[in-house]
């Protein structure tokens, strides 16, 4: 008969209730909320601050924690906030590039830990990287620009680009739709192509200087509407609003505001509430166990105008 042993069963009862009642660390790491990073090219757009706010807002609303990085255009610094996000352990990031080129290598910082990635807006130049990319479809929404733009400058005169940054994707996308259209009537006449690099203050300025050199110009159309609101305010300076068309992209507030006012003539709509959501979303299926995603997911840009815009408000439709 075996002789019983008080304190060798109390040992065995204490065992019990730290692997039991309290829980290993695998479990206690299941009852945390999944961390997702919200990983941004800029806050200095009021465009982008939609973007990142509503994506962190649906994570939180799906259960998540969430936090917003500013990359404030930076691609280093992007890279910097790759792998605290990676370090700290969080579990997929919600991310708007820097750099088509350039970011890309950040994202492979998180593929390699097995960080999902899921681009906002802004794509990458590879499709081996991110898990899948949400993109408004700024090609077409610029075919219906340059359309408009034709229509309204009677396919004739002189006009001017500007372009944001130029080692965005968008940039290109939007010139080259705007020029497929355009280009195909020759009494337009492009006198000057400058990037302005989505800024508002840079584009005021850009403007200001093609103005003293070609003060006759028609039209402007611009890649972003931040850009739009810093041409349109270099006209109101050289007495020239009335005289010159201003055309933008994106579907912001002021730009919205400005159409209904009939000053600036129109812009295209982007969606970035559905972007951001949609990418949140896609974060959420992936912890479910989905991996199949579409590489490139396009979102239509509707056209914003004068005749239209009662039906719209600050980036989206009422």
């Amino acid at each position: 008969m075996t002789n019983f042993n008080p304190l060798k069963m109390l040992c065995f009862f204490a065992i019990a209730l730290i692997l039991n009642g309290c829980g290993g660390p695998d479990e206690r790491a299941l009852n945390q909320p999944k961390k997702v990073a919200v990983i941004v090219s800029t806050l200095n757009n009021p465009w982008f601050v939609v973007l990142a706010e509503t994506a962190a807002d649906r994570a939180t609303e799906l259960g998540f924690e969430a936090t917003i990085f500013d990359s404030q255009n930076n691609t280093a610094l992007e890279t910097d906030h790759f792998e605290n996000a990676v370090s700290s352990g969080y579990d997929a990031i919600l991310f708007n590039p820097t750099d088509a080129d350039g970011s890309i290598a950040n994202v492979r910082i998180a593929k390699e830990k097995g960080v999902p990635v899921f681009c906002m807006d802004r794509e990458i130049n590879a499709t081996d990287a991110a898990t899948s990319q949400i993109l408004s479809d700024s090609y077409a929404g610029c075919v219906a620009i340059g359309k408009y733009f034709v229509e309204k400058l009677n396919k004739k005169g002189k006009y001017v680009e500007i372009l944001g940054l130029v080692g965005d994707n968008n940039t290109w996308s939007r010139s080259k739709g705007f020029h497929s259209v355009v280009d195909n009537y020759p009494e337009l006449q492009m006198v000057a192509q400058q990037n302005a690099d989505f800024d508002r203050n840079k584009a005021m300025e850009v403007m200001e200087s093609i103005l003293q050199v070609h003060p006759d110009i028609k039209g402007v159309f611009c890649g972003n509407d931040a850009m739009a609101m810093g041409a349109y305010q270099a006209l109101v300076s050289s007495g020239k609003a009335d005289q010159v068309m201003v055309f933008g992209f994106d579907g912001a507030s002021d730009v919205i505001n400005s159409i209904r006012d009939k000053k600036i003539l129109a812009t295209g709509m982007q969606f970035p509430k559905l972007i951001a959501r949609t990418a949140a979303e896609y974060a959420q299926s992936y912890f479910d166990g989905k991996r199949d995603f579409a590489q490139k997911v396009p979102v239509t840009v509707e056209m914003v105008n004068q005749e239209n815009v009662k039906d719209y408000q600050a980036y989206g439709s009422k």
